[in-house]
């Protein structure tokens, strides 16, 4: 089924449309990948698109497979008609809201892995996470066939997994990773944080400080993991709101090895629980 909305934008929800609109498409073609519940980080990514390619396409799928928990796949926020309203507004040509049985057909049984990268901090957590994202990125890839994809560096281990993958596996999309929007008090963007309570958002925040605190560190001159880590660590253990904290890591930007020393470019990154909301973040420092 394919619907047309104001604006000239198309709304398609089968693969073999979407591949034949992408074919007609005016080159070049930016891909804007989302799980919907549109914020302004998401909007960042196309307004970026926009200024890059004469085509713009962003795919709406809550994927199941990177979904360790049904309780929170069910629970995860979806808003369709806020999203496509936004979009329009933002200027996309085309728009993809596969069903999940589009997605994945019955019989379907081919997953991409990519090895140790996605088996450290998040896939540590949520084991079986990065097959689900690899996947159906690269199935996003295939449909559409864009000549640049964007993501946002908020989720930051996933941008090297799908740098990874398009690199190791040649598909031909230049992966643009663009910077982490913020709330004025530094909470990073995301579709989750609608899902804490008053007393929680205000909490929230000691995330991105606990991140500034290491980032600090590093620029006075600390090049040791375990300081930066502690002091990250310390932070968040500060603010009794902070129910777990599932790591603090200071990571190699390359393999996310958990580093000694740091000489290179490193990730800071740490991911907690507030109640049943489960909180990522990460500053890169170079």
């Amino acid at each position: 089924m394919t619907q047309t909305i104001p604006h000239s934008m198309r709304v398609i929800s089968t693969n073999e449309k979407m591949s034949q609109a992408c074919r007609e498409a005016v080159k070049p073609i930016g891909l804007v990948p989302t799980m919907g519940a549109l914020h302004a980080g998401h909007l960042s990514l196309v307004d970026r698109a926009r200024a890059d390619n004469l085509t713009v396409a962003v795919s709406i799928f809550v994927n199941p497979a990177q979904f360790g928990d049904n309780d929170d796949l069910e629970k995860y926020p979806r808003d369709l008609e806020g999203d496509l309203e936004l979009l329009r507004r933002h200027g996309v040509d085309l728009v993809y809201t596969p069903t999940v049985d589009e997605v994945y057909p019955e019989g379907f049984d081919t997953w991409v892995d990519v090895g140790p990268l996605a088996g450290k901090l998040e896939g540590l957590h949520r084991p079986g996470h990065f097959r689900g994202v690899a996947t159906v990125v690269s199935k996003l890839f295939n449909v559409t066939r864009p000549d640049r994809a964007y993501f946002g560096q908020k989720d930051g281990q996933q941008t090297l997994v799908v740098l990874k993958l398009a690199k190791d596996l040649e598909m031909g999309v230049e992966v643009v990773v663009m910077p982490t929007i913020r709330e004025p008090d530094g909470l990073a963007l995301s579709s989750r944080n609608v899902q804490l309570s008053p007393e929680q958002r205000q909490a929230a925040p000691v995330l991105y400080r606990a991140l500034c605190r290491a980032y600090r560190l590093w620029m006075d001159g600390e090049r040791r993991g375990d300081a930066l880590r502690e002091a990250a660590r310390e932070e968040l253990q500060a603010e009794p709101r902070v129910d777990a904290i599932d790591y603090v890591s200071v990571a190699g930007m390359e393999t996310l090895d958990e580093l000694e020393q740091i000489e290179g470019r490193a990730m800071v990154s740490a991911a907690v629980h507030m109640g049943a909301v489960r909180l990522i973040d990460n500053i890169v420092l170079e």
